[in-house]
């Protein structure tokens, strides 16, 4: 592989990029807080205001960007020249939503803030299927001794539906789906876990025992946590890695294939570009900047987006 590139820096907590059509990466700036479009020159440019804590982002069915909204769950903490998510700061949380954004106008809606009358706590990431709907992380947070846990849901683009798929899960991160969108994966923060379900149709996973093994494909040795995630084409899971800065590759089958160090500690996510989809982007949170480089095989496409 080659070294990563810088594209960008001076981003306020880069994640959820997408790579356009045009060649641009659309992210979020998590404490901008903004979703922001970074042109193949580095340029930036503001897509829109998002309050709250716009924190992953797709592309949906109608062409427009849907953000996973942790609502100012995490307060912007500098340490050591490096720029952290710290604990929620009394006042300005505004509790978690699924939001859409017009690319066009800039127009921000809020979709869902609850499930079957239970608020949304902080949704992290999430991904489109092939029926118009996605399926979301929500991270939860903690308040004082009391944890407000977190779950993996699913919801339509049109506002229609959401409903609970599994709970609790431990601060579920990333999610992605298979290439043939059999499997569902999603990534726990500070278990090091990537976790795992059949699809067995739209929003219906298959249920796991107690102990099914097969639920876990991967868990970290010694103190790294885990971000967000992209899938690539051979469907190898490939996931941001924190304090062991980088990008953790796991095979199908549970085996580790790759890391590729990142020098940031906080590299938070991966998406795919580029006409062959060979092109890896990075976001390194901690130094606010957006790096690419070129990836050994293509990433998985997505729908809506690659197409």
């Amino acid at each position: 592989m080659t070294e990563l590139v810088e594209v960008t820096s001076g981003l306020e907590f880069p994640e959820g990029p997408i790579a356009m059509p045009d060649g641009s990466v659309i992210l979020v700036e998590m404490f901008g807080p903004r979703l922001t479009r970074v042109l193949p020159d580095g340029t930036k440019e503001t897509v829109a205001e998002v309050p709250g804590g716009p924190n992953g982002a797709a592309l949906g069915p109608d062409g427009a960007i849907y953000v996973a909204n942790n609502g100012a769950r995490f307060t912007k903490t500098e340490m050591e020249g490096l720029t952290f998510p710290g604990p929620t700061t009394p006042g300005k949380y505004i509790g978690g939503r699924i939001s859409r954004v017009d690319v066009e106008t800039g127009d921000v809606t809020d979709l869902y803030t609850q499930c079957n009358g239970v608020d949304l706590v902080a949704p992290n990431d999430l991904v489109f299927d092939d029926q118009g709907g996605f399926y979301f992380t929500d991270h939860g947070r903690d308040e004082g001794r009391v944890a407000h846990l977190g779950g993996i849901y699913y919801a339509k683009a049109d506002g229609s539906s959401i409903e609970e798929l599994v709970f609790p899960a431990h601060e579920p991160n990333g999610i992605g789906l298979s290439p043939d969108g059999t499997i569902l994966y999603w990534a726990e923060t500070w278990t090091g876990r990537v976790m795992r379900r059949r699809v067995l149709g739209p929003g219906q996973l298959e249920e796991a025992g107690l102990v099914d093994t097969w639920q876990c494909l991967y868990g970290l040795p010694g103190f790294q946590l885990l971000d967000s995630l992209g899938v690539d084409g051979d469907g190898n899971v490939c996931v941001a890695t924190l304090v062991n800065g980088g990008v953790t590759v796991i095979s199908p089958d549970g085996e580790l294939v790759d890391f590729i160090e990142s020098g940031d500690l906080l590299t938070t996510n991966i998406c795919f570009g580029g006409d062959d989809l060979k092109t890896a982007y990075v976001t390194l949170s901690g130094t606010g900047r957006l790096m690419r480089m070129e990836w050994p095989r293509p990433g998985a496409k997505l729908h809506y987006l690659n197409d």
